[in-house]
């Protein structure tokens, strides 16, 4: 297999493991600036072909391998100094698993998950630093009938990515991960709280996820009259949950951080709905399944919550 050359000064790639929107979006946005291997499930030729914000259709070169290919190498060249896990949360630990004989233990890993539920996981197991990202980046891989089936993943809109750990022990190392990030483009920060950070994400995905995947809309349309009633319940019921865990809401509060993700991500597909598209599972556990399992912990009423989950997509 054919592999771009390494940068001077033999800089240790990063592993992005998971071909995704997500993981198509960072490896398209780092790779012109940092070596990387991007490990997807199925074959693919060595580019993404990247659709940015602003219209413009970018292919950007990169080595992209399958998990079993990487894993049967052994040159020490090639020991990653960063893995990022952009897999969908319900395959992390197994994909982390299948990689992990081929890892220095103390390789530090980058989790990209939605939820609140496979974080405190493995980071509680991995004897290396773990890092959580909360990023509002959006965007999407295109479905193969439609006009952009010459792109891999549009970049919808772009947002923020928070770099933390939940033990408060790394903050270096998530300075100079955002860091990288920001010298590719993309903005990016170190957080000394990324748990709040990744609960706030959870409030937000909790409406627009299952909601968009429901009724098969863009984010945008959730901004119209019929869709208001119900997100006010919902994000009534979010900030109690919230409260009760103890995460300060945004200082513009629950409600508007909600519309002002909507708005923002107005163009974007959410990843349920995506996976509803493509037929695939959706993460409807590992985004809802937290805040109810909260609301439980507190004796709190999550019944409009409940009430979506039996009705979202699984």
């Amino acid at each position: 297999m054919s592999r771009p050359a390494r940068s001077s000064g033999d800089i240790p790639p990063w592993l992005i493991v998971g071909a995704g929107a997500l993981g198509q979006l960072f490896a398209a946005s780092l790779a012109p600036h940092h070596p990387l291997v991007l490990l997807g499930r199925r074959p693919a030729a060595p580019v993404v072909r990247l659709r940015t914000v602003d219209g413009s259709d970018l292919s950007v070169a990169l080595r992209r391998e399958l998990p079993s290919e990487w894993a049967a190498e052994r040159e020490e060249i090639d020991a990653p100094a960063l893995v990022m896990l952009a897999t969908k949360s319900r395959d992390t630990q197994a994909a982390l698993d299948a990689l992990s004989p081929r890892l220095k233990p103390t390789t530090p890993l980058l989790l990209l998950q939605n939820g609140f539920q496979i974080q405190p996981r493995i980071s509680g197991r991995w004897a290396g630093p773990v890092l959580c990202a909360s990023t509002t980046e959006a965007a999407y891989r295109p479905a193969p009938a439609t006009d952009h089936a010459s792109i891999d993943v549009v970049h919808a809109a772009a947002g923020e990515t928070w770099i933390g750990d939940l033990a408060g022990q790394h903050h270096d190392l998530a300075s100079t991960v955002a860091a990288c990030l920001n010298d590719a483009g993309m903005i990016a920060g170190a957080c000394r709280d990324i748990r709040q950070r990744l609960w706030w994400k959870l409030a937000v995905n909790a409406v627009i996820n299952p909601l968009t995947a429901s009724h098969r809309v863009l984010n945008g349309e959730l901004a119209k009259p019929e869709f208001r009633p119900r997100i006010a319940t919902l994000v009534a019921e979010i900030s109690r949950i919230m409260q009760a865990e103890g995460i300060q809401p945004p200082g513009k509060g629950w409600q508007a951080l909600v519309d002002g993700v909507i708005e923002t991500t107005a163009a974007n597909q959410s990843s349920m709905l995506q996976d509803v598209l493509a037929g695939r599972p959706t993460e409807r556990d590992a985004i809802l399944g937290p805040l109810i399992d909260a609301g439980c912990r507190h004796a709190l009423e999550t019944s409009t919550l409940t009430a979506l989950y039996q009705t979202t997509p699984n």
